[in-house]
């Protein structure tokens, strides 16, 4: 396990912070997420039963980091991992800072797979912060709205930072404030018959890439197809899960990243030609089905023909800190 000098954990040296003391410890436990849900472009996202699971312990001096699991050969051992710079930042926020620390992460969510990795990373560090601040006594914790926020400014955009943070379902927006982004969400309570199945594929694909790919403009006609699946969603998804076909209709962004994830667009399209509620997860190339009922076996195998490997996941709660 690599370590860091002290000097790597200031995250701005100009400004003073209060130190944390050393031996107090903290465990983060973060859902995955799928964001867009077919219409919902940017604002819509659901939170799913994978874990990655987070342990802070300040010490002394310096940086050590251990990583088990899912990405472990790729990922960075030092001061430059997402989870170290958003615990760092998070303890930043509210005035502290640290000596040292040693991080272990137990990884289980798919990395560039369209599942929210980047943005439990972020919130698991947060959230870390806020455990430590709560277990040291001398602050109190971040609130749901400060994770919020703060994540969803590594990420850029609030639909899956907000899923991990709150769980279940969400709704979210952004307002422009002072010069500055203000990300908001709202909970939505999921219907207790929806289940969720998630296809997973060996390639991984790139979220600045697949975003490079949505046109500047699109048709009137598909915005109004957009708003009105998207209004319909909510109501799929809290109320009449059998509007769930119709609800994750897409004309915005899916048709035109098809081409650079053909397994995905194609196994996409066989599921709704079958009648499920399938879309592209996030930026994909995972795929996400949403139903009133558990997948059939078949549709099951239709994603293993494709090459993908489905799994049943529960819709699951927000971030847990111990």
């Amino acid at each position: 396990m690599p370590s860091a000098s002290p000097e790597s954990l200031m995250v701005t040296p100009d400004t003073v912070y209060r130190q944390l003391p050393e031996g107090i410890s903290t465990r983060v436990r973060v859902p995955a997420s799928s964001a867009n849900l077919g219409p919902g472009f940017d604002c819509l996202g659901i939170a799913l039963g994978m874990h990655d699971e987070v342990t802070v312990t300040t010490t002394d001096t310096g940086l050590t980091v251990e990583v088990i699991g899912e990405a472990a050969e790729q990922v960075p051992l030092d001061a430059n991992h997402l989870v170290v710079r958003a615990t760092l930042s998070g303890l930043a926020h509210a005035g502290f800072s640290v000596s040292g620390m040693h991080l272990r992460c137990v990884n289980v969510i798919p990395h560039s797979r369209g599942l929210g990795s980047s943005a439990a990373a972020s919130v698991s560090g947060l959230a870390a912060a806020s455990g430590l601040l709560a277990a040291s006594g001398v602050a109190a914790p971040l609130t749901a709205d400060e994770l919020v926020q703060l994540s969803s400014e590594f990420e850029g955009h609030p639909d899956n930072a907000a899923a991990s943070v709150l769980g279940s379902a969400v709704v979210t927006w952004t307002e422009r404030a002072d010069d500055r982004d203000r990300y908001r969400a709202r909970g939505l309570r999921v219907h207790p018959d929806i289940s969720a199945t998630v296809f997973v594929p060996s390639t991984e694909s790139s979220t600045a890439f697949t975003r490079g790919l949505l046109p500047v403009q699109v048709p009137r006609a598909d915005a109004v197809h957009n708003l009105s699946r998207a209004a319909l969603a909510v109501v799929a998804l809290t109320s009449d899960p059998s509007c769930l076909l119709a609800a994750t209709e897409d004309r915005l962004h899916q048709p035109y990243r098809a081409a650079a994830m053909g397994p995905t667009a194609e196994l996409v399209a066989a599921l709704r030609a079958r009648g499920h509620a399938a879309t592209v997860s996030g930026a994909g190339p995972s795929v996400l089905v949403l139903g009133g009922a558990p997948l059939p076996s078949d549709a099951r195998d239709l994603g293993v023909e494709y090459g993908f490997v489905p799994q049943t996941v529960e819709i699951a709660g927000g971030v847990e800190i111990g």
